[in-house]
């Protein structure tokens, strides 16, 4: 990894706390690989944006491996990123800039939300998972594909435990929101409701969400509401980014569901 840079793409927040958390995480993350050099940039709201992360990345490096670090895959991911790399093969051409994939939904990102999920039940005193409803909360996207990628994890979820409702709400640009869901299990019988934000850190969305919950418990006081924090710094992510990196290409035929789509064919990953 000498003549390597791994460069950890973070989406970037107005709320300074969650820039922050992110560059703590590398912190934490170069701490465990002493050998690897890693920087970070963000994608917006940031002094060091994309292009300005990948020249440094470039600096005395052959090798560039971007990762980013993201949950859903919407337009950053499929285009502002890709749009970036190929401008930053133009001006840095002996270096070899490699793509790998953003987090994902996958099993790992199950485990983390299961555990925030069974550390709600054990804060409502374990009630009945059949009057108990599960709400899965995230950011929100334009792109269908990354709101469906919320919605896989919904079912995960239902599959793997014994609650009658596990339901999906988003924060922003999509719908359902948040109030609306609280709304439909309290008139389907729910009388608990365990909500888990599929957020990495703190920003002004969850300082909002914090807000509802309040404004939640003043308009139903007869239902139990418990609400899990963001995971940015769970150990399965360090361990989900160390395999991005040491597997880091793409594999033949892509792994993004956008791949093909015409907004995608001007950018060679």
């Amino acid at each position: 990894m000498n003549d390597t840079t791994v460069l950890l793409v973070g989406h970037g927040s107005r709320f300074h706390g969650g820039n922050a958390e992110t560059l703590e995480f590398a912190d934490q993350w170069r701490a465990r690989h002493p050998d690897w050099r890693i920087v970070t940039c963000f994608i917006e709201y940031d002094a060091v944006l994309l292009d300005a992360g990948l020249d440094q990345a470039a600096r005395g490096a052959r090798r560039v491996q971007v990762v980013p670090f993201i949950l859903n895959a919407a337009g950053h991911v499929k285009m502002e990123i890709p749009a970036a790399i190929a401008a930053a093969r133009e001006r840095h051409p002996d270096v070899s800039f490699e793509y790998g994939r953003h987090l994902g939904m996958g099993r790992d990102i199950l485990a983390v939300l299961q555990d925030r999920l069974d550390g709600l039940m054990a804060d409502l005193a374990m009630p009945d998972p059949r009057t108990t409803g599960v709400i899965l909360l995230g950011r929100g996207s334009s792109d269908a594909g990354a709101n469906g990628e919320l919605a896989k994890m919904a079912r995960w979820v239902f599959e793997d435990n014994d609650h009658d409702l596990v339901d999906l709400a988003f924060t922003g640009i999509t719908w359902p929101r948040l109030e609306s869901v609280v709304q439909r299990q309290v008139r389907l019988g729910m009388t608990q409701i365990a909500i888990v934000p599929v957020y990495l850190f703190a920003g002004r969305l969850t300082e909002r969400i914090a807000a509802q919950i309040v404004r939640l418990r003043a308009l139903y006081p007869g239902i139990a509401f418990a609400l899990a924090e963001h995971f940015g710094f769970d150990e399965r992510l360090f361990s989900l980014l160390d395999a991005r990196v040491l597997g880091l290409e793409l594999p033949a035929g892509g792994t993004l569901e956008c791949d093909g789509c015409k907004y995608r064919e001007k950018y060679e990953l």
